[in-house]
């Protein structure tokens, strides 16, 4: 007998971030979140991405365990806006049972029939910023703080209910000595010249922030081509300063601007906190802070999170200068390994810039989507 409960209390809403623990217990693979960080996203009083959609958590129990969890989430700008009449459903983890996972998407399916919806998406959060897709290829790869990690039977579970790729994702590796920078050396001072740029580095955080609403300003319009992108809101402009920016390393933040000091291109690249996070294993103290601590400072692998530019910048060769910033940086730094965290198969322009530093593909993902 498999019975749904949702999630509603502050304690349940822990259980629910608590179930991955000890389903992957055993999994080296798996990156454990911090457990407060992730509560307090599902809070609807303190994540401004509450204003524009709607969450319901659910947890399924066999036997008076929990054998099972998902979101169900309903993106109102995604909706109202694109006219995309989708349900999505995302934080999905569950035991290898078919029926629980059906019994948990039925839930996800009540919603969106609630609410007139055509189809159901997923697994994907609230916006472009989360995590998103199920694992496909790379299962024997370690996971990062920025995508979720899963069993190869969550695929079957899925094409066994009557679901089709909608989205494919790839990531991708390739170590700091494939970088040539003659490539882009001579490029960058071209560059910077015909179109009068300019770059900026930066060592303090508080000398990022004036920049930030701008950045994400310049990330709405540089995205908004793809189809699957819903802009980011001023409300939650301010969320993820907070959430990410302290997050970043600043030598890490990359912005380029124009002779009027506009912001045309930004990259932001994150220290891999992926051991880190294992060592914490969900909680920052006692131990955990240091642990991340000492990753922010000296991690030798990096994660290329993401970069951005001004639509009328783009095939003008801008990549050339943020690709030096970051070779002055990550030379100085001892950096030995970089990843490309999840893009969309579609996005041929971003993989484009990747092509000479020889990237070696070793993880997919993928959405999937059904009619109601």
């Amino acid at each position: 007998m498999i019975t749904i409960k949702e999630a509603k209390t502050k304690a349940e809403i822990t259980e629910f971030v608590k179930f991955p623990f000890e389903l992957y217990k055993n999994e080296p693979n798996w990156v454990p979140p911090l457990i407060n960080d992730e509560v307090n996203s599902f809070d609807k009083q303190q994540n401004p991405l509450f204003e524009n959609a709607d969450a319901h958590f659910y947890l399924a129990y066999q036997n008076n365990k929990i054998v099972g969890r998902i979101a169900a989430i309903i993106n109102w700008d995604e909706v109202k806006t694109q006219g995309k009449k989708k349900v999505r459903f995302g934080w999905w983890d569950v035991i290898d049972n078919l029926d629980v996972t059906k019994a948990l998407l039925e839930k996800v399916y009540e919603l969106g029939q609630q609410n007139s919806l055509e189809f159901v998406e997923g697994p994907m959060g609230f916006s472009n910023l989360d995590k998103v897709g199920v694992l496909t290829h790379g299962f024997d790869q370690m996971g990062n703080m920025i995508t979720w990690y899963n069993f190869p039977y969550y695929i079957e579970h899925l094409e066994k209910l009557g679901y089709t790729p909608e989205k494919e994702y790839i990531e991708s590796i390739f170590p700091f000595s494939n970088v040539n920078p003659a490539l882009f050396e001579k490029a960058e001072v071209l560059i910077k010249k015909r179109y009068k740029l300019h770059s900026k580095d930066f060592t303090k955080i508080k000398d990022v922030m004036p920049y930030v609403d701008e950045m994400f300003d310049l990330f709405n319009n540089a995205y908004s081509v793809l189809a699957s992108f819903v802009a980011i809101t001023d409300l939650q402009k301010e969320y993820f300063k907070k959430k990410y920016i302290s997050l970043i390393n600043p030598e890490y933040i990359k912005f380029i601007f124009d002779e009027n000091n506009k912001l045309i291109a930004f990259g932001i690249v994150m220290p891999d906190f992926s051991e880190a996070l294992k060592k914490a294993n969900g909680k920052l103290f006692p131990f955990g802070f240091y642990h991340m601590l000492k990753a922010k400072k000296h991690s030798k692998t990096v994660l290329f999170y993401l970069i951005g530019i001004a639509p009328e910048y783009q095939n003008k060769g801008v990549t050339a200068i943020i690709f030096k910033q970051y070779y002055d940086t990550f030379t100085q730094k001892g950096i030995t390994d970089c990843i490309r965290t999840p893009e969309l198969l579609e996005n041929t322009a971003i993989h484009a810039i990747w092509k000479h530093f020889d990237p070696i593909i070793n993880k997919r993902r993928k959405t999937f989507t059904k009619s109601l």
